[in-house]
């Protein structure tokens, strides 16, 4: 018998490239792209949940959802918010900018890179996925035990199981972006001329580090009760539920500050290059991050005032709460110094950067007030602290991010985003926000709880309820038109110049967008803003990047001499293989445990190998 070979189509073996290409990839500018995709399409996800949950609650005794689905919504919504949409949007965008800011080619660990993707991606998964698996978890995005230890199904499981495979992922990619900006920052970049996005990202990184053990610590003992027969949060046994609120809010709090402080870095660059003026107050801003994350550390239990943990440890925990205020109020009055005086260049970014800040201001007010305990225990657990919450962490942070978005995606595509459909796009978003989360201060002051699944008539929630499910009709608009405007942008999208906001920092010294390696020259850099000086100061010459230097090319050489590690599969093997031994776990499947640690051992050698040979 004779076989014939059938080709495979010219187009489809194209794809099938080009798929293997991203698959293997270890350039930290397809990475960040890649994070900040699969983050998108998770904001999507959490945001239609919010959706549904707000036609649940559009008018009183509603049967649109059934209580068990709502309770899976509000949990899955909070929990992909957090950790699979914002977090993961500034890593995107720290991963894609933060070696091109500082002039290095690469991140430090560039395999560790892509591991941290793929079990970001394969967690994410793993949580989503309990949806078709019996039921997604249920016990709020905070999991307040001993609900969520005696929860008999394994969806708590699902949750505990995959911001585990998150956490890992967090902590590698922090760790990269601290070696990243100690050892690779180009000669003259010393950290008090470094852009301030990057200041945001590495202090983001340290908070990282030394938040994500307590809750990991926490997520492993909640496994335990719930699997192994320990009591570590159930009292009937000797456990003591506050322990898990401790562990979690330990991060948790510090969790706030890892989502804003990336994005306080993208305001600090969008305004000066807007207001075509430096930053008022560099060292205050850059060094009041420090101050925030350092304080971050010592409110954690201002979230659990209502627990009664007494008049000393409420007033304590009161006052460092209102403290972290200060060094947050100094970054406002540096912005608004910025702007103040400026020659504005009303577009997008800067729309979005204004947009920003007062929502940053409303909701910050709202978090001094519930950081005093009187008003605080007054006020808990209602639809005031969702409103709070709210405008903090998503209305500011969302918008925060489309101001880089619409700043750096001329760098990262090379085609600009349409600047009418960027400004409809602001102010659909700016309204939508308010008319949803205004109303809910009310509703929470009137007394209306929060992750109530319906509500009588007659109690004064009706209108207001409406008010905001309508307000977050008009975010999901403004979803959609930014979205039609990516689609216009790649299809018709005018072509981007290297430089078309006339920036000031090293990502628009090079094309748009970058080659490979990045940089072939750099500008000598002699103060916070090299770009701006090679084009208007004393004309500094252009000098090779450090890393060519250090390979030994001299000035003349062709830029392809400068040393990248080549693609590979086993980041992703290794990922797959950890994802299979929680599923394993979920299942109880001893020979699933087995073949999923054999694949991750085969990951680690082959990426051992690998690193050897460079």
């Amino acid at each position: 018998m004779t076989t014939t070979a059938v080709p495979v189509p010219e187009t489809r073996r194209r794809w099938l490239a080009v798929a293997w290409e991203w698959i293997t990839t270890v350039d930290h500018k397809k990475i960040g792209l890649m994070y900040v995709a699969t983050a998108i399409a998770f904001f999507l996800i959490g945001g239609l949940d919010a959706l549904l949950i707000r036609l649940q609650l559009a008018r009183a005794e509603n049967t649109f959802l059934s209580p068990q689905l709502y309770n899976e919504l509000f949990t899955m919504h909070g929990t992909i918010m957090v950790f699979l949409a914002i977090m993961p949007l500034n890593v995107g965008l720290g991963n894609y900018l933060v070696p091109l800011m500082i002039g290095a080619n690469d991140m430090a660990f560039p395999r560790l890179n892509a591991l941290s993707y793929w079990l970001f991606l394969f967690g994410g998964l793993l949580l989503l996925s309990s949806f078709a698996l019996g039921g997604a978890p249920d016990a709020g995005w905070f999991a307040y035990a001993p609900l969520s230890a005696t929860s008999p199904t394994n969806a708590v499981d699902f949750w505990i199981l995959g911001l585990l495979l998150t956490g890992v992922a967090s902590t590698l990619g922090a760790i990269n972006f601290i070696v990243t900006v100690f050892n690779l920052r180009a000669p003259g970049m010393s950290f008090g001329r470094m852009p301030l996005f990057v200041w945001g990202q590495l202090v983001t990184a340290f908070l990282l580090i030394w938040a994500l053990p307590s809750v990991t610590v926490g997520l492993i003992m909640l496994y335990f009760d719930r699997n192994f027969g320990t009591a570590f949060f159930i009292p009937e046994r000797g456990g003591d539920p506050l322990l898990w609120q401790h562990l979690f809010w330990f991060f948790g709090h510090p969790e706030v500050y890892i989502m804003i402080l990336p994005i306080f870095g993208i305001i600090s660059e969008v305004l000066p290059v807007f207001a075509r003026k430096p930053i008022f107050g560099y060292a205050f801003i850059a060094y009041s991050s420090v101050a925030i994350g350092f304080l971050g550390f010592t409110v954690w239990a201002h979230h659990m005032f209502a627990v009664g943990m007494g008049p000393l440890a409420n007033a304590a925990f009161a006052a460092t709460s209102m403290l972290i205020a200060v060094p947050t109020g100094v970054k406002i009055f540096n912005w608004i110094a910025t702007l103040w005086g400026g020659s504005l260049n009303f577009k997008p970014p800067l729309y979005f950067a204004v947009g920003f800040i007062v929502m940053f201001i409303i909701g910050g007010i709202t978090g001094v007030m519930l950081a005093s305990p009187p008003l605080d225990l007054q006020l808990t657990d209602t639809y005031f602290v969702v409103a709070h919450f709210h405008y903090v962490l998503v209305s500011a942070a969302v918008l925060g991010l489309f101001a880089g978005f619409y700043y750096w995606w001329p760098k990262m595509f090379g085609h600009m985003l349409g600047e009418r459909l960027g400004k409809l796009q602001f102010w659909l978003m700016f309204i939508g926000f308010n008319v949803t989360f205004f109303p809910m201060h009310y509703l929470g002051m009137i007394g209306m709880p929060r992750r109530t699944w319906t509500y009588a008539h007659g109690l004064g929630w009706d209108t207001w309820n409406l008010v905001a499910s309508l307000g977050a009709l008009t975010i999901g608009l403004s979803v959609l038109v930014f979205l039609w405007n990516v689609w216009l942008s790649a299809r018709y999208g005018q072509r981007a110049d290297n430089d078309p906001w006339d920036g000031h920092t090293l990502e628009w010294a090079t094309t748009s967008p970058p080659p490979a390696h990045n940089f072939d020259r750099l500008p000598l850099i002699r103060s916070r803003r090299p770009v701006w000086d090679l084009k208007y100061g004393e004309g500094a010459p252009l000098t090779t990047p450090r890393d060519a230097v250090a390979a030994g090319r001299p000035e003349a050489e062709p830029p392809q001499a400068v040393h990248l590690p080549p693609p590979t599969f086993y980041p992703i093997v290794l990922a797959f293989g950890l994802t299979m031994a929680a599923y394993a776990l979920l299942y109880a499947s001893i020979l699933f445990i087995v073949l999923g640690l054999s694949i991750v051992f085969i990951g680690i050698a082959g990426l051992a190998s690998q690193a050897a040979r460079d």
